[in-house]
């Protein structure tokens, strides 16, 4: 696992690439050229288009790395990914380097218990609108609520929960070859937003198949089939309405409302032609999103480093830092 930074400072010739210099860094230099690497469609700005992929860059972000996550993103963007594959519980890439050998990496996250999965699955279930979300291939922004109410946040809300790797001599934690990483697993959730499921233990068909199988359960009669497909009564005819429209099976947990569901539950129906002024408004206040990470005004600053010399230096690093203070608490 890789550790403090020890990048040699700007002038070393370790930092440099002489071929001359000794230790560690003595063949550091310009990353080799890659052809047919995974590029980063994001040519510039911010790279992730998706609530998902944002709210996971979010947090890569906020641990104030850097310029590596700016070497990061440039990597990214070269190509110098050469591979890219997402399992569960490890994310495991090949990155292009100054040296020969392509630099192995690996990104470890904990993968849900299945008895976690099963009652998240039950929530889903419970309620159309994530069954039908999820089934048309979208991660609605509530699903965030729904794994934190069960106790497990999605994302990772720090850096001790991520296990890095990566082969290469920098003791960095990420260096840039894990961030460069970091920044192509967005865009490949943006791609696929189940892989971000996929990452904490639960495949798209493996999902889906559950959501269908739970949705089919709540709305079948109570009671066997035989194999000449004739439902076989559970107990004697006491004239009691037929179980499918009886509610809820005995034992199905009720599942509390979340999303839209929450706020809709219990409303009155109203008919149409008395509501055709405000068809298009919501009949209460919409609920608030998911939070979102908290950072501090100066996150940018950190991000970017010290300007060159020749627009003020360090000095207007501090000032900007002051009036972004300035500006936050007023």
């Amino acid at each position: 696992m890789t550790g403090p930074d020890r990048t040699p400072p700007p002038g070393d010739p370790a930092r440099d690439g002489d071929a001359g210099a000794a230790g560690r860094f003595a063949d550091f230099g310009p990353p080799r050229r890659v052809d047919g690497g995974l590029k980063a469609r994001s040519t510039r700005g911010a790279i992730g288009v998706s609530w998902w992929s944002r709210r996971f860059l979010e947090v890569l972000e906020s641990f104030a790395l850097g310029t590596r996550l700016t070497r990061g993103r440039s990597y990214a963007r070269k190509g110098q990914v050469l591979r890219l594959d997402v399992t569960p519980g490890r994310v495991e890439a090949t990155v292009q380097g100054s040296r020969a050998e392509p630099y192995r990496v690996g990104i470890e996250l904990p993968v849900f218990p299945a008895a976690l999965w099963e009652r998240v699955e039950r929530d889903l279930a419970a309620q159309a609108f994530f069954s039908a979300r999820l089934l048309a291939g979208d991660l609605p922004a509530e699903l965030e609520e729904v794994f934190a109410d069960a106790g497990a946040p999605l994302f990772p809300s720090g850096v001790a929960e991520l296990t890095q790797r990566c082969s290469c001599p920098d003791f960095a934690v990420p260096c840039k070859h894990l961030a460069a990483t970091f920044y192509l697993l967005a865009e490949a959730f943006d791609a696929d937003p189940f892989q971000l499921l996929h990452w904490r233990g639960r495949g798209r068909a493996e999902l889906l198949d559950r959501l269908r199988a739970l949705r089919a359960g709540a709305t079948d009669p109570a009671g066997a089939t035989d194999p000449a497909g004739t439902p076989e009564p559970s107990g004697p005819d006491t004239g009691a309405p037929d179980a499918a429209f009886a509610g809820p099976t005995p034992d199905v947990e009720p599942v509390p409302a979340a999303g839209a569901a929450r706020v809709l539950a219990g409303l009155p129906a109203i008919p149409l032609d008395e509501a055709v002024d405000r068809f298009w408004l919501p009949p209460v206040p919409l609920p608030d999103r998911p939070p979102t990470l908290a950072t501090g005004p100066e996150l940018l600053l950190r991000q970017l480093g010290a300007p060159a010399p020749a627009i003020g230096g360090p000095g207007l690093l501090e000032r900007l830092r002051r009036a972004y203070r300035s500006f936050g608490r007023s």
